[in-house]
């Protein structure tokens, strides 16, 4: 079964590469998307994939890379396609 959610991600995760780890994450799992850095210091994702996966990058989603310090993460389950294959990084 596939999944697909819509993230914000609150904290210290600009500058530190979040986006970068993300992309890498996400591909690694086989997840196709896009991360962007937003207002207020956020990050904001869409993904989508099997289900298990999805559910592994939430979790990596709340702890990002090393120099990142998420404060917590908004969740929002979407609806499934218009994606592109891959999982870009938007500006």
């Amino acid at each position: 079964m596939r999944k697909a959610v819509h993230v914000i991600v609150k904290g210290r995760v600009q500058g530190v590469f979040y986006r970068v780890s993300a992309r890498e994450k996400a591909l690694a799992l086989g997840l196709v998307g896009w991360v962007r850095n937003i207002q207020e210091g956020r990050v904001e994702i869409k993904a989508e994939g099997p289900e298990a996966a999805v559910a592994d990058f939430l979790a990596w989603c709340q702890e990002g890379p090393k120099e990142a310090l998420v404060t917590g993460l908004i969740i929002q389950e979407v609806s499934q396609g218009g994606l592109e294959p891959g999982f870009k990084i938007l500006d």
